[in-house]
């Protein structure tokens, strides 16, 4: 009878060894292939070439504002005023200007 369990015993062993490596060569080397394959670095690239292009995408909206500003500066009288009094703080003769800051800089 002990020598039955004996072999019982040995062939759960055996069966739980190869179950293991079965586990280690189906999870843990097709793993490790892959990330050092050039697939993991494809995803990574393609990653990076869609974050290039959004940001592309906001510089050319960025570009055509500013082609637009820049047309309406040498174009347009009044869009030269409107800088000069907002950004610059400009006045016309005889415009009243009332300082509202504390201190009356």
């Amino acid at each position: 009878m002990a020598l039955v369990r004996r072999g019982f015993a040995n062939r759960w062993i055996v069966r739980a060894g190869a179950a293991g490596a079965l586990a280690l060569t189906f999870g843990y080397v097709p793993y490790h292939l892959y990330a050092r394959s050039g697939f993991a670095r494809y995803l990574e690239l393609e990653g990076d070439l869609q974050d290039m292009q959004r940001g592309n995408a906001g510089l050319r909206a960025d570009i055509a504002r500013l082609t637009r500003e820049a047309y309406a500066l040498k174009n347009d009288p009044r869009a030269v005023e409107q800088v000069a009094r907002h950004e610059l703080g400009w006045v016309r003769p005889g415009d009243l200007v009332l300082d509202l800051q504390e201190g009356g800089k």
